[in-house]
């Protein structure tokens, strides 16, 4: 089990978190891998500390782009970019444990999957514990995504050499779950560990904290991207709703 990795992780303004998502990619007991930084143009202190850890390993690799573009735009590049027979997701706030790599690769192998999430766990902005893990489905397809997308982006790793690379669909918020659902085009259906392999930060600021404001781009994702029916778009945007509220309750 040698095959190279490809992380992928962009970022945008990200300097107080990435350090320790950084080294949660070193401390992998799986060395075998790239982490590829593209930062979407940030304006704090990102690029001088991603750029210390790839003078350090030249397993991380930093790449800058030409202007603010968005993160679909900048997950498409990092994937172009990639040169493993996997791809694994890792957004720049989130944290691996250190058996995350081996542990989901042997799961993969073992099982002959193709396209794989784990379980994880949410962490606030200080990294402490909120009690909270999101379990995952032993296996999902096309219309499971587009009802309640139990995918954690940076638990997702699946085969590139036998899926290929995709384009990330151009959307500001949502743009893993319309990335999921082009995967699911191809290969049928995603395959969860009920391991916990990832800690998700929960952020104040968030892009997507915003619940409300995120209809508008189920909207879109559903008629615009996945091409579905006015009906059918509002019945996924009312069940999203409830499972959102469920969830909160």
């Amino acid at each position: 089990m040698n095959e190279l990795i490809s992380i992928i992780t962009p970022t945008y303004n990200c300097g107080k978190f990435i350090a320790e998502t950084i080294e949660s990619v070193i401390d992998q007991t799986y060395v075998n891998w790239e982490m590829i930084i593209v930062d979407d143009c940030s304006t704090d202190n990102t690029k001088e500390i991603v750029e210390s850890y790839a003078l350090r390993d030249n397993r991380v690799k930093y790449h800058l782009l030409h202007k603010n573009a968005g993160a679909a735009l900048a997950r498409t590049k990092a994937m172009d970019i990639a040169s493993g027979s996997y791809i694994a997701f890792l957004d720049s706030d989130d944290i691996w444990p250190k058996d995350k790599l081996h542990r989901q690769l042997s799961f993969m192998k073992q099982n002959n999957y193709l396209f794989t999430c784990t379980a994880y766990e949410q962490i606030n902005e200080q990294g402490v514990a909120l009690n909270k893990v999101i379990k995952t489905k032993y296996k999902t397809d096309y219309n499971g995504v587009l009802l309640s997308c139990p995918v954690g982006n940076s638990t997702v790793m699946y085969d590139v050499r036998k899926l290929g690379k995709f384009i990330v669909p151009d959307i500001r918020k949502r743009n893993d779950d319309a990335l999921w659902l082009q995967i699911l085009k191809k290969e049928k259906y995603i395959y969860g560990m009920t391991d916990v392999l990832m800690k998700y930060r929960i952020r104040n600021n968030s892009i997507s904290s915003n619940k409300i404001d995120l209809v508008k781009y189920h909207w879109y994702l559903y008629r615009k991207i996945e091409k579905l029916s006015i009906v059918r778009s509002a019945a996924h945007i009312c069940y999203w709703g409830i499972i959102k509220t469920l969830r909160i309750k």
